[in-house]
């Protein structure tokens, strides 16, 4: 009985008009970098397969790629046989780098070569994950918009300043296309295919993936802030998003509750009730969680990770930072480190 219906499903797809017809299928090279996401890219490939399977032709081909072109693993352990290494591509080839974990160490000198040589011949080049830093690293997003996962987002904006950085979920900018990571491939996928096939092909694969809530590059990454904090209350928001918006420059907790109306002991209530800490220190642990975020992704001194984040000492930085993780700047960093030689 199940085959039975999903019969019938593919034969009311399978009768959709397709916008744009090509002789032979579009081809995407993906370039699976050491430790990609996986959920990333599996997303991005079964959009691909579903198009075609819905369209009843085959309307996208794809092959994988990467250094040495034999195997690539994932974060989560998996390995995948590649089709090849880094090697000239047809000139309507679409690049797509699946990143990961330790984009850094996984962008190496023979990529950023590759990457540049293949943009130079006018490929389109998108970038999954933290895949943009690859892209921007390569200089390929000097002067354009793009997307990272928001955890690496303090990082890349200190590195890469040409960099327009958005919290957008996907960014197409002219032939650079870079997403936020997770599911965001299955938005960006689906109006690369409605772009190219069609809204209603675009549809019935969301269809087939139980994806529902499909998002457009207006959407942002992150959920919003009462979701995150898990507490309802609109003043709290909008204190938490200055909080946000202005680590290099703290504000203080008296003008934070003038700018929502409130007088300073009201605010340190409201803190206190909501989220079981004073103001200041709900800000201090944003300021050192972005430090910790820099100190693992960039090759900052501690200094200007320290005036990064709004101290104006880094003595007084690793006296917080110690008072919170349990050990220094430096030993972070060189803990980190040997972690990633191992």
């Amino acid at each position: 009985m199940l085959s039975s219906i999903y019969g019938h499903a593919m034969q009311r797809y399978n009768s959709i008009k397709v916008q744009e017809k090509r002789e032979t299928p579009r081809r995407f090279v993906f370039v699976l970098l050491d430790q990609f996401t996986l959920l990333s890219f599996a997303a991005a490939v079964d959009c691909l397969r579903l198009a075609n399977l819905m369209a009843g032709q085959e309307l996208y081909s794809w092959s994988l790629v990467g250094e040495g072109g034999e195997t690539s693993q994932c974060s989560i352990g998996t390995t995948f046989a590649l089709d090849g290494d880094l090697e000239e591509l047809h000139r309507d080839d679409v690049v797509v780098l699946c990143g990961g974990r330790d984009v850094q160490d996984a962008t190496t000198k023979k990529l950023l070569n590759w990457i540049r040589r293949e943009a130079r011949r006018g490929l389109v080049m998108g970038g999954l994950c933290t895949a943009a830093y690859s892209l921007a690293k390569a200089g390929l997003l000097d002067g354009k918009r793009a997307t990272i996962h928001w955890e690496n987002h303090d990082s890349f904006s200190e590195e890469f300043i040409e960099v327009d950085l958005t919290k957008s979920v996907f960014v197409k900018d002219g032939n650079r296309w870079t997403t936020a990571g997770g599911t965001s491939s299955i938005d960006l996928f689906l109006q690369i295919i409605a772009d190219e096939h069609g809204d209603a092909l675009a549809n019935a694969v969301a269809d087939q993936q139980i994806y529902s809530a499909i998002r457009t590059d207006q959407d942002t990454q992150r959920l919003s802030i009462p979701t995150r904090i898990g507490v309802r209350h609109p003043k709290l928001s909008r204190v938490i998003q200055e909080m946000e918006q202005n680590i290099e420059e703290p504000i203080s907790p008296s003008v934070l509750a003038k700018d929502v109306g409130m007088s300073t002991r009201q605010l340190e209530r409201l803190f206190r009730r909501y989220l079981n800490r004073s103001p200041k220190r709900y800000y201090m642990e944003l300021r050192l969680q972005k430090a910790r975020n820099l100190l693992m992704q960039t090759d900052m001194s501690v200094i200007n990770v320290a005036l990064a984040c709004g101290f104006a000492s880094p003595s007084h930085f690793s006296k917080c930072y110690r008072s919170h993780y349990d050990t220094t700047p430096y030993r972070e960093r060189g803990a980190h480190a040997a972690r990633l030689s191992v």
